[in-house]
């Protein structure tokens, strides 16, 4: 990876579409399930790194990369998909559109640059724009950082809604309008 600036001003935020774009993202993935060390298969996670966007793209979705603005190097990405929700489900109503957010994940050697954080905000202000009225996550207990990142913008605690088989599984949910 090149070297990373701190400055946090050198962020630059963008939908991830070209080629050199998606590989960027699908090496930010790898990079994140290594360090998750959890079994992804149940998720298909195969054939959505074959097939981004998929169901990431516009004008449903959103798959965001981070870059430095200077050198280009990828600092971080996050994924937004709908999401219907169980029809058990509390939140589960007509015209309640959910989408749930992906993936956030930052190079550790871009960490406190904000990037987390203006991902996170940008992948909401997308939400809503594209009529968005909640974005769902799930998350695990031990990622304590990210769990304090998103009740920090809103994010509040929520019924599960899937059926993960991780231990420690934290369900969170924004409200946007």
């Amino acid at each position: 990876m090149e070297s990373i600036s701190t400055d946090a001003s050198r962020v630059l935020i963008r939908q991830a579409e070209s080629p050199q774009d998606l590989a960027a993202v699908i090496k930010c993935f790898h990079t994140y399930t290594e360090w998750l060390d959890e079994d992804l298969s149940h998720q298909n996670y195969a054939s959505e790194l074959a097939g981004l966007p998929g169901k990431y793209a516009p004008p449903t979705g959103s798959l965001l990369l981070a870059v430095d603005s200077e050198s280009g190097a990828a600092l971080g990405c996050v994924a937004l998909r709908p999401l219907e929700l169980p029809l058990n489900h509390p939140k589960a109503r007509p015209g309640h559109r959910c989408a749930e957010m992906k993936r956030l994940f930052v190079y550790p050697e871009a960490r406190g640059r904000q990037v987390a954080r203006r991902l996170l905000l940008e992948l909401l202000r997308r939400a809503k724009e594209q009529g968005y009225r909640e974005v769902l996550l799930d998350s695990l207990a031990r990622m304590e950082a990210a769990i304090n990142l998103y009740k920090s913008e809103g994010f509040v605690e929520a019924e599960a809604y899937n059926n993960s088989p991780y231990q420690g599984t934290v369900y969170l949910a924004k409200e946007l309008y």
